[in-house]
């Protein structure tokens, strides 16, 4: 199945957006700025908005087979992995959030996988669709990863894959629905659990032993847009199941220029590193702008 013809050089986001129901195109007019609005708003409620069926309805099975082209040339990899990705720590009861640990399977379709004629990457890289995220997060400006791996990832979730209980290393995250899994896949969130302020490790531990007090689920279907404060609400990945793969394509942005992330992290993700990563390991690592555990 053919969808519309996409200009790749023109500067329209007619064809990826629904603009009629999302003018991402048109911030200033009355309906662009009532969208910010509201999306801010569900923000600041729970961390967490969904703009159901941001592309548009044509558009929906050419971005299915777009990333299911992609899905064969994900690396994956299993772990044992507690919340904050990092080892356990043995001076600490084994009921704490950092010694909970959890089987991690996962794929990942890197960046330098994914070329300039897909959808996805057009999406990624439009300043009018980098104009509203930024507006949606409350920030001047966003800049695209400077990471040829992370930039612009697919997540692939076969049968039996699950995402456990974690955080997420940037302070926000833009996915996009591109494939539904037969059953099973289902994203789930405690909003705000923790702030740069502190850990708040007696809630985590809480989730973790299953308490569902402060627990929200997203039943996202293909086509849907989320923007998520990942790095203070503790969310997870319910296992797949099924012979259908779960696809979500993850748009990677930073608040400053240049961000790249870190070598090891790129190595258990994508199973290699790229020149750049290469060079961070003999010049040696930024750190981080907080003091979160990762």
């Amino acid at each position: 199945m053919s969808g519309p013809v996409i200009d790749a050089s023109a500067n329209t986001l007619e064809g990826l957006v629904d603009l009629d129901r999302f003018p991402i195109h048109d911030l200033a007019s009355s309906q662009g700025r009532q969208l910010v609005e509201a999306c801010r708003a569900q923000l600041a409620d729970d961390g967490c908005v969904v703009l159901e069926r941001f592309v548009p309805e044509a558009v929906l099975a050419r971005l299915e087979q777009e990333t299911e082209r992609l899905s064969p040339q994900a690396h994956y990899n299993q772990n044992e992995t507690n919340p904050y990705n990092s080892d356990g720590d043995t001076s600490l009861p084994a009921s704490h959030p950092k010694n909970r640990f959890d089987d991690r399977t996962n794929g990942f379709v890197a960046g330098d996988r994914i070329d300039d004629r897909t959808i996805i990457r057009q999406l990624y890289r439009h300043p009018q669709f980098q104009r509203f995220i930024a507006s949606v997060v409350g920030m001047e400006t966003i800049h695209e990863y400077a990471d040829p791996l992370a930039d612009l990832v697919v997540n692939v979730l076969r049968e039996g894959c699950q995402h456990p209980w974690h955080y997420d290393t940037n302070e926000f995250i833009v996915t996009l629905m591109t494939r539904k899994a037969e059953a099973g896949g289902r994203f789930e969130y405690v909003p705000g659990i923790r702030s740069p302020e502190g850990e708040n490790f007696q809630a985590v531990e809480a989730v973790l032993d299953g308490d569902t007090r402060e627990l929200k689920s997203r039943d996202l279907q293909l086509g849907d847009l989320q923007v998520f404060f990942g790095r203070y609400s503790l969310h997870r990945v319910t296992p797949v199941v099924g012979e259908r793969e779960r696809h979500t394509v993850i748009f990677a942005y930073a608040k400053e220029p240049g961000f790249v992330g870190r070598p090891e992290r790129a190595r258990r993700i994508f199973g290699r590193m790229a020149p750049i990563h290469e060079r961070m390991l003999r010049e040696g690592e930024a750190r981080r702008s907080d003091t979160l555990a990762d």
